[in-house]
């Protein structure tokens, strides 16, 4: 059965590589960018299959227009990929306001925007899938890009509740984590904060992007590869990290959050009333854990 996508950041990297797959296996893709002239080569070849849109995800009206344009082509929307998005470097304080802004509103505001517009036509359907393109940096924080990773983190949180709000209406959520993909995130796309001297592992990171000796693992045509499989499960993932390197960060930081957990454990639940029931024991407690599985 042929399936309608609807993929923002389409231009180029990982969402390139995903519309150009997804158009060779047949199915349908509304494509968006900022610039959509980088796409005409596509839509020459898929007239049929492919529209391209113009569309600044930080801009609520461009975003119902889009879904509209969409529906009003192909009838419905099976797959939402919110996928645009771009890094940035630097240390806390040396972020200006607009950088913050800017990294909040395109990679988390705006994924939450474009998902809401999107479900009311899949709670219809009864049917969906939502590709939300997080980052091992939504699991696992490192210095350098902490405004970055505050966007992701959040997508993570908020794909999570809205995994259980839309379970029991057929609508599948999964948050896509990669670690690093021969794409131009660490490149062309990557912007920077003032650097500041003092902060030693803030400067490293930025010296590696901007001096090329960054290597990424990942080849973005086999996450492409993934991500269409990944749609035809039956009871896909929620997390779903990409890459060797993803897999090993997430390892090693999962561990270590345990071992701090066991630790204080006591210190944790020695806050509760004295005479509070266990946790588990209340239904309250029974019916949060149930919802989590």
């Amino acid at each position: 059965m042929k399936k309608v996508w609807f993929i923002t950041g389409a231009s180029r990297g990982l969402g390139r590589s995903l519309t150009e797959l997804i158009l060779e296996t047949g199915h349908f893709v509304a494509a968006t960018a900022r610039d959509t002239s980088s796409l005409t080569q596509l839509q020459t070849s898929y007239p049929e299959q492919l529209l391209a849109i113009k569309l600044d995800v930080t801009q609520q009206s461009e975003v119902y227009h889009a879904v509209d344009k969409a529906l009003a082509r192909f009838g419905k929307i099976d797959v939402l990929v919110n996928n645009a998005g771009f890094g940035i470097t630097g240390a806390v304080e040396a972020y200006t306001e607009e950088q913050v802004r800017s990294q909040l509103e395109t990679n988390l505001y705006a994924p939450i925007e474009i998902t809401r517009a999107v479900l009311p036509h899949m709670r219809s359907q009864r049917s969906g899938h939502i590709l939300q393109v997080s980052s091992v940096g939504g699991r696992v924080g490192s210095g350098g890009v902490s405004i970055y990773q505050a966007a992701k983190f959040g997508l993570s949180g908020f794909s999570e509740g809205l995994a259980i709000e839309v379970a029991e209406l057929g609508i599948k959520v999964t948050c896509v984590e990669p670690g690093g993909f021969k794409t131009d995130w660490a490149g062309d796309s990557m912007t920077y904060a003032a650097s500041i001297p003092d902060y030693k592992i803030v400067n490293q990171r930025q010296e590696i992007f901007q001096n090329g000796t960054f290597v990424p693992m990942g080849d973005p045509k086999k996450a492409a590869q993934v991500m269409l499989d990944i749609v035809n499960e039956p009871n896909p993932p929620l997390h779903l990290l990409l890459g060797s390197d993803a897999v090993a960060i997430v390892k090693s930081s999962e561990a270590a959050k345990l071992r701090e957990l066991e630790h204080w454990e006591k210190v944790s639940s020695s806050t509760d009333h004295d005479d509070s029931p266990a946790f588990l024991d209340t239904d309250y407690g029974k019916r949060y854990l149930d919802l989590k599985k």
